[in-house]
C-alpha cells in the first residue's frame, strides 16, 4: 500500500465520521423540536377542551404513537420525513380533541364562506389517516425487506391503510354502543348518512396521494440517512 492509498483511506474514514456526527446532531435537534411542538399542542389541547371524554378519545392515538416512538427510537429510528408526518397527524388529532371534529373554528368559517352544510375538519383527519400511515408502513416494509416488488408494495400499503380506516370505524361504532349519546362528538357524522364510507374513501385517497407524491423523496431520505443501501431500492 502506498502513502497515497493510506491517505485516501484515512480521508474516507474521517469523512464518514464527520457525516455520522452531523447526522446525529440533526437527529438530536429534530428530537428536541419534535417533543417541544408535541408537548405544546398536547398541553394546549388539554386546557378546557369542548368535552374531556371526546378529548381523551381523540388524543389516545397520539399518546400511543409517542410511546411507540420512544420505545423504538434507538433500535429503529425513522426518517425525518416520517417523524414529521407523525407529528402532523398528532397535531390534527389534538386539535380535533380540543374543539371536537364538528366544531373546529377555521372549518366553521370555511363552511360559512362557501355555503357548506357541515364542518369538514373530520375529513382532513381521515385523509391524513391514509396519507401518513402509508409512508410509515412503506418505510418499515422497505427497511425490513418484506416486499421487494414495488407494485405489490404499493398495493399492500393501500390495503393496509384501508384496513386501518375500517378498524377505526369499528372502534367508533363500539364506543358509540358503550357510551351512548356521549359519543356523538367523537363520531362526528353531523347527520351525513354516508360518513363512514366517505371516511374510508378519503383514507384510500390519502394513501394513493402519499405514494404518488412522496415515494421518490422517501426513497432519497432512506438512502441519505443510511438506513438502506442504494442498490436495494430499484
Amino acid at each position: 500500500m502506498t502513502a497515497a492509498d493510506a491517505s485516501s483511506i484515512i480521508q474516507s474514514i474521517n469523512g464518514g465520521l464527520k457525516q455520522g456526527t452531523a447526522l446525529k446532531q440533526k437527529r438530536g435537534f429534530m428530537k428536541t423540536a419534535w417533543l417541544i411542538v408535541f408537548g405544546g399542542f398536547f398541553v394546549w389541547s388539554a386546557i378546557e377542551p369542548k368535552d374531556y371524554f371526546t378529548w381523551f378519545l381523540e388524543v389516545v392515538p397520539a399518546i400511543i404513537g409517542i410511546s411507540i416512538l420512544g420505545l423504538t427510537y434507538k433500535k429503529f429510528p425513522l426518517t425525518r420525513l416520517v417523524y414529521t408526518l407523525i407529528l402532523i397527524h398528532c397535531i390534527i388529532l389534538m386539535v380535533g380533541g380540543h374543539y371536537t371534529y364538528a366544531e373546529v373554528p377555521l372549518f366553521d368559517w370555511i363552511k360559512d364562506v362557501f355555503g357548506g352544510q357541515r364542518n369538514n375538519y373530520d375529513k382532513v383527519g381521515h385523509l391524513a389517516q391514509g396519507f401518513i400511515p402509508a409512508i410509515v408502513a412503506r418505510e418499515i416494509i422497505i427497511r425490513k425487506s418484506i416486499i421487494h416488488a414495488k407494485a405489490w408494495l404499493n398495493f399492500f400499503i393501500v390495503c393496509f391503510c384501508l384496513a386501518v380506516s375500517a378498524f377505526y370505524e369499528l372502534v367508533e361504532w363500539w364506543v358509540a354502543i358503550l357510551s351512548g349519546e356521549s359519543a356523538e362528538a367523537f363520531l362526528g357524522t353531523q347527520g351525513y348518512v354516508w360518513d363512514t364510507q366517505s371516511d374510508m374513501a378519503l383514507a384510500m385517497t390519502g394513501a394513493l396521494l402519499a405514494l404518488a407524491l412522496l415515494g421518490r423523496y422517501h426513497d432519497h431520505q432512506i438512502r441519505s440517512q443510511g438506513y438502506l443501501p442504494e442498490k436495494t431500492l430499484g
